[in-house]
């Protein structure tokens, strides 16, 4: 078992939750992003979802870059971008 973080949230009535900046910037998590929830023996596990395009949120094509994934159409647009 890991050890824990020592740092603990409040669920509010509409069962929301507030990830610590510091954590939600360790992991590169940006607001609208996608999370994904599960559950591990008696633990919830959330983490960033790796399945869909960063920047579109589509599921073809994906390439992993610096620990984010980018569809084929997304890396072509980025590619086209002239300083």
């Amino acid at each position: 078992m890991k050890k824990s973080t020592g740092v603990f949230r409040c669920i509010d009535e509409l069962g929301r939750i507030v990830i610590p900046k510091s954590m939600r910037n360790k992991l590169g998590i940006n607001s609208g992003d996608s999370l994904e929830f599960r559950i591990e023996e008696d633990c919830i596990i959330i983490s960033p979802d790796k399945s869909r395009c960063a920047f579109c949120g589509g599921t073809d094509g994906l390439c992993s870059f610096k620990g984010k994934s980018l569809c084929d159409r997304c890396i072509t647009e980025l590619s086209e971008i002239k300083n």
